[in-house]
């Protein structure tokens, strides 16, 4: 069956904006701890500038700094304050600072990035925590986006949209400012750091950018696949996710109930060593279950007791087709059908080109392999060929709504687009 016949791809696309900015800290003082004797000095140099300036021309500073950017950013003032109170150490050898002088040090160790300038892409979506004012028959959701800017770094960034009763989508306005969240709470654990981040319940959803806190995620928070997860009436949304340190990979989670507050934290076991585990949405037998990756070529079932700790799994899925004989992936969490669980996998194939396909697992026991499809659902046509890598489309995730599976997906990891998939269509086009 052609793709035509169940693909509908919407006029929609989502553009990466280097407009959009936040701003953070930045070497030579990322975090006192964090620096070095050299850093230190070249620190305690900058202070000591500061001060050198009389009252007069410390607060016309502090005012041209002010007008150059406080209508890029909330709260500005307290901004640098905040950033002061972390350059204590800078201080310290210092005495009789004013408040002013305080708010321009913190100014001296901020700087703005662009935090999506180069590329908004990955896109996973759930519904919305919060339905009301949707109309009848509508759906409301969340997207998560990995977006990247200077130095390829990647955040977490966020969208709110509605899908209506006939599946057209659409997305609402993205706010003009964004802003990174306040550390509510850090705890060193096994394997890592358990960071909880905080925005304020005001801003809008679209506002709210996740930056890379901990030193494994420095360089990178990827691919954050999201899954509403249902325990004992419970709802929580978790997120598996790719932290990048610069030289290293390993598998994270974030949770949240609310998308205001967000808990992130550090996977342990031989499994969560690599990318692109995916979680199911309710346990299954009593246990959590995962999709992942451990061998970069095939797609492994694996169960848990424990929520942050992953070991071994049982290979379910192996490349077929042409078009997946590199490796093949997941492309986010299952999905509950009536007929089994829904899983979309990502295929490369030929020329590094990515596709996406999907399989039908048994519901009672998904290591049992029900359908496939022979061919991919999605794969890059002449319009989606071209960005920063090429003949690629990716998702981190779809959700059902009514008769269909709302699919946003990335294109050549650039931008990002949305389709929809009539379910009966997609379920009589896989091979048994």
């Amino acid at each position: 069956m052609s793709q035509v016949t169940f693909l509908n791809r919407q006029a929609l696309h989502l553009r990466p904006d280097p407009a959009r900015v936040v701003v953070r800290p930045f070497k030579p003082a990322i975090e006192p701890r964090d620096l070095n004797p050299t850093d230190r000095v070249r620190a305690n140099h900058i202070v000591e500038r500061v001060m050198m300036l009389d009252p007069e021309m410390a607060a016309h500073q502090l005012a041209d700094v002010l007008e150059n950017f406080q209508g890029r950013h909330r709260d500005l003032l307290a901004t640098f304050e905040a950033r002061a109170d972390e350059m204590e150490d800078a201080f310290s050898p210092h005495a009789g600072f004013t408040r002013v002088q305080r708010q321009l040090v913190g100014a001296y160790f901020l700087h703005e990035y662009s935090f999506e300038a180069s590329a908004l892409f990955n896109p996973s979506i759930v519904a919305h925590p919060d339905q009301s004012g949707a109309p009848e028959g509508s759906r409301r959701f969340i997207l998560s986006l990995r977006a990247v800017g200077e130095g390829h770094v990647s955040s977490l960034t966020f969208r709110s949209g509605c899908v209506a009763a006939d599946g057209s989508v659409s997305v609402d306005p993205t706010a003009r400012l964004a802003t990174i969240p306040r550390v509510k709470s850090w705890i060193s654990v096994a394997g890592g750091d358990d960071v909880e981040v905080i925005f304020r319940p005001d801003e809008d959803i679209s506002e709210r950018v996740i930056f890379p806190v901990t030193l494994s995620q420095s360089n990178g928070i990827e691919d954050a696949r999201f899954v509403e997860f249902e325990d004992r009436g419970r709802r929580i949304f978790y997120a598996t996710y790719t932290a990048y340190s610069g030289t290293s990979i390993r598998s994270e989670l974030i949770e949240t109930i609310d998308f205001v507050s967000f808990r992130l934290s550090p996977l342990r076991g031989t499994a969560a060593r690599n990318k692109g585990m995916a979680l199911f949405p309710r346990k299954i037998d009593g246990k959590y279950a995962m999709i992942g990756r451990q061998d970069n070529e095939n797609l492994y079932l694996i169960y848990s007791d424990d929520l942050h700790s992953w070991d071994g799994g049982v290979a379910i899925l192996k490349p077929q087709f042409p078009w997946e004989f590199v490796q093949i992936g997941n492309c986010g969490s299952p999905l509950e059908l009536d007929e089994g669980w829904l899983l979309l996998t990502h295929g490369v194939g030929p020329v590094r080109k990515y596709s996406i396909g999907a399989v039908l697992l048994d519901k009672q026991d998904p290591s049992k392999l029900l359908a496939r499809s022979r061919e991919p659902l999605v794969r890059p046509d002449p319009s989606e060929r071209e960005g920063y890598v090429p003949n690629v489309v990716y998702t981190c995730g779809a959700m059902r709504h009514n008769d269909q599976i709302v699919l946003p997906y990335a294109v050549s990891d650039t931008f990002s687009k949305f389709a929809t998939i009539k379910i009966a269509a997609l379920l009589q086009s896989l091979q048994h």
